[in-house]
């Protein structure tokens, strides 16, 4: 592991300083958000068998990560690629490095675009803009991967999702389906207080701009709908969906 300036904190066992917990399925996902959300300054450890990789934060930025001989962006990718593992929260440890400058929202969508790609056996190569989703397998009329193939194929969107009300991804298991699930979920969740607050109803639709990826949220009676979208002018993308799905303007 390469030598970077630290200042280390105490161990954690024994109760010190720190906080650990599991690693299991989106756990450091979820970790990694809060500590965005919260500004969080110092490092993630994360243990995974014999092997040992860190993440170090910036006032909620991600700034840097290493794991065995890699850095950087490699670095996070392969220790977000790790199923299980345990995970230490150390607020006292700091870097001088900084080998990411990625947003953490797209860092972490861009690491589960990678590692679905690693599992699947494809190069992890972007796909061009505009160009048509791969064919799959017909699915049954109207049925919800029949619906997310279409919405797929529709010019700017990276990726798409249905996601029931309990926030679970309908029909896709995949990391990339479930980090844009959960944002869908809190961004529906916010919007409703907020319609609350304000008196003026439930969340319809919404979006979330981001510096390259934008989000778009469309809220169905039992569903919502999570498009990631590039290239394109979100609006342009929220009219071809509906038209697509026969909905009104």
């Amino acid at each position: 592991m390469a030598n970077h300036p630290m200042t280390p904190t105490k161990e954690t066992p024994g109760g010190a300083e720190g906080f650990q917990g599991s690693v299991a399925g989106l756990g450091l996902s979820d970790v990694i958000q809060l500590n965005g959300n919260n500004k969080f300054s110092g490092c993630i450890t994360v243990q995974h068998d014999d092997e040992v990789g860190r993440i170090f934060f910036r006032e909620g930025r991600i700034i840097h990560a290493e794991q065995g001989g890699m850095s950087g962006e490699e670095a996070f990718y392969e220790i977000m690629a790790w199923r299980a593992g345990r995970f230490s929260l150390e607020p006292n440890v700091s870097t001088t490095s900084r080998s990411i400058e990625m947003n953490p929202q797209h860092l972490l969508l861009e690491a589960h675009r990678v590692i679905d790609e690693r599992r699947a056996g494809l190069r992890a190569a972007p796909v061009s803009k505009g160009s048509a989703a791969p064919p799959t397998a017909p699915a049954s009329k109207d049925s919800p991967s029949d619906i997310l193939e279409r919405l797929r194929g529709v010019r700017g969107v990276a990726y798409a999702v249905m996601v029931g009300k309990d926030g679970v991804c309908i029909d896709d298991n995949t990391f990339a389906g479930e980090a844009l699930a959960g944002k869908a979920a809190y961004v529906a969740m916010v919007g409703d207080q907020l319609g609350a607050t304000f008196g003026i109803g439930h969340l319809r639709s919404a979006v979330v701009h981001g510096g390259k990826r934008h989000m778009l949220l469309m809220v169905a009676k039992n569903h919502y709908l999570s498009l990631s979208v590039e290239g394109v002018e979100v609006g342009a993308v929220a009219a071809d969906v509906r038209r697509l799905l026969g909905l009104g303007h």
